[in-house]
């Protein structure tokens, strides 16, 4: 009897395990929307069968060019390559020589955010690509066109022709909590339709390689071709793009850093609405409550500002939205439109969701009392104007790079000729057809993309004007400015 007996139990163990071992597969399941139970385990099958198709594969080219490069010259290949000097530099010294760069590849991840072939990736996965491929999960391949990019947040919006593409569902990354279960998707290493798991580590970390940051910090395996790829939630939802990890090695053994969809939401509404970015400023420079009273204890000080969280205010430009809300040096910012405000990142993050001419609410402590402002937020430019990235074609003029015989007669290695001149800023300048750029905003000027860049820059800066620096002809030196501003 008492064999029976032990045979039953075991019998009930084996089913009670089996029991347990479905209840841990079913937990949050295919098909349900709801948050995890806590405490009990995650399934995740569900969200890479909803991520997976969104996600894409970035190929990367840019073309072989023609560069003009200065080199020190070596006096013994001189004299060996021409012994009598006739051709070369005996005394050594510099000399241009013409390279053939290679063709560049490189491969990357992307995320479908529309079924009509909008996609979302990292701005340093497109940057100063000649062609773009995208390849999508079942294989059909797409080129792609750049719409617009932000290097301050390290996102670019390309587009695709194509329909009923597989969009990924967006859900808001301000709902998403420290210890969350998420999954990173894209083609790290070369290696295709990869999901990895890990969880939420942290949220508005800032690691200092972006202008603008408040990262989602996750423990989930990102590597080298994950860029621009996806994070999502338990759903199967986009809560972030993939941007950069942190390791010594630079393969996963850290962390992974994800742009939140806060941000990303704005910055593809604006490329798409108007072309470029629309940046709304306090007015204000400073940093972390917590930094600065570490700084002071360091020199021996003792500092009480009522808080050890908040952003320290350490500078406030006359002009800005900040001035008008009353904030002086020394002040806290500790709310903004109605949300806490626990270091610099997190007041980052809420700002790049606003534009020029919003209204926002201020709280911030001044003499550890707490006051409430509500202020109208303006540009780069002090005002609430939409800013428009300007291209080129405003400067009204035609130029090339500058030939060799220029640069000989000229003494000069590079420049841009002006070779045209129509109505347009150069001609309101004074600039005349000959006239050759070398400089703007003391940048230096060897392509036409140089240019083109400078030009960019400077229209969506606090002071939209372009210094060129240049020569005439004759050598004579001039220097202009040009407003580009309306």
């Amino acid at each position: 009897m008492k064999k029976y007996q032990k045979l039953l139990l075991s019998a009930m163990c084996v089913v009670a395990l089996g029991l347990s071992a479905g209840t841990f597969l079913k937990v949050n399941a295919a098909g349900s929307s709801a948050a995890p139970v806590a405490g009990q385990p995650v399934d995740l099958t569900y969200a890479a069968e909803k991520a997976l198709p969104a996600v894409v594969h970035i190929k990367y080219v840019q073309n072989s060019k023609t560069q003009t490069v200065r080199m020190q010259s070596n006096p013994f290949e001189d004299f060996f390559n021409d012994p009598f000097g006739f051709f070369g530099n005996p005394q050594g010294g510099t000399r241009e020589r013409q390279i053939q760069t290679p063709k560049r590849t490189a491969t990357g991840s992307g995320v479908i955010i529309s079924t009509d072939g909008y996609i979302v990736t990292n701005n340093h996965v497109v940057e100063g690509a000649d062609e773009l491929t995208v390849t999508l999960n079942d294989n059909r391949e797409f080129s792609a066109r750049i719409v617009g990019t932000d290097k301050t947040t390290d996102l670019a919006l390309i587009k695709i022709d194509g329909k009923s593409l597989p969009a990924i569902a967006i859900a808001n990354s301000d709902d998403l909590k420290v210890g969350e279960w998420v999954l990173a998707v894209g083609n790290p290493l070369g290696l295709n339709n990869t999901v990895t798991a890990g969880i939420v580590s942290a949220k508005a970390r800032s690691i200092g390689a972006n202008g603008v940051e408040s990262f989602i910090q996750t423990d989930a395996a990102i590597n080298q071709g994950n860029s621009g790829g996806a994070l999502v939630n338990t759903r199967g939802e986009l809560i972030g793009i993939n941007a950069m990890l942190a390791s010594p090695t630079g393969s996963n053994i850290g962390y992974g850093f994800a742009i939140p969809t806060t941000i990303m939401n704005k910055v593809v509404a604006d490329i798409k609405q108007y072309g470029t970015v629309q940046r709304a400023l306090l007015g204000i420079k400073g940093g972390d409550v917590l930094n600065f009273i570490n700084s002071e204890k360091e020199k021996d000080k003792e500092v009480d500002l009522g808080t050890n969280e908040g952003v320290y205010v350490d500078e406030v430009e006359s002009d800005g939205a900040g001035a008008d809300a009353g904030l002086e040096k020394g002040d806290v910012i500790t709310h903004l439109d109605g949300k806490k405000v626990t270091k610099m990142s997190d007041l980052q993050e809420i700002m790049y969701t606003k534009r020029p001419g919003d209204k926002v609410s201020i709280t911030y402590l001044h003499n550890k009392k707490s006051h409430t402002k509500t202020v109208t937020l303006k540009n780069a430019q002090g005002n609430t104007k939409v800013v428009k990235q300007a291209d080129m074609d405003v400067l009204g003029a035609d130029v090339r790079p500058v030939t060799n015989q220029q640069k000989e007669q000229l003494n000069i290695s590079y420049g841009l000729e002006v070779i045209k001149v129509n109505s347009g800023k150069l001609k309101d300048a004074g600039i005349t057809k000959g006239f050759i750029i070398q400089k703007v905003n003391d940048d230096s000027m060897k392509t036409i993309e140089d240019l083109q860049q400078a030009v960019k820059d400077a229209s969506t800066s606090k002071e939209p004007v372009l210094i060129i620096r240049g020569l005439y002809p004759t050598g004579k030196k001039a220097y202009f400015v040009v407003d580009l501003g309306e």
